[in-house]
């Protein structure tokens, strides 16, 4: 298995767009793995999980993380953002 190929499956880029160069596949896993730890970090404090941990996790597994995050359960006294009204 080729670094490539490893990175494509890690990211799940592999999925989406299976024949990226090496430097474009790296670049885009770099944002997207960024946009992931973002995303991780909001669902985690919404749902009562530790941000910090969550932010790495995103940052590492990108996808995997936000998947496993939105399928946890919300924590008792977790307290949901309030709704902003126009």
């Amino acid at each position: 298995m080729t670094a490539a190929v490893f990175l494509s499956y890690w990211t799940a880029l592999r999925f989406v767009a299976p024949d990226l160069d090496f430097g474009t596949l790296a670049g885009t896993a770099i944002v997207l793995h960024v946009c992931d730890a973002i995303m991780c970090r909001l669902v985690a404090h919404n749902n009562g999980y530790p941000k910090g941990l969550w932010t790495v996790l995103g940052l590492v597994a990108g996808l995997w993380a936000v998947t496993i995050l939105i399928l946890l359960p919300r924590r008792d006294g977790a307290t949901p953002a309030p709704a902003r009204l126009p």
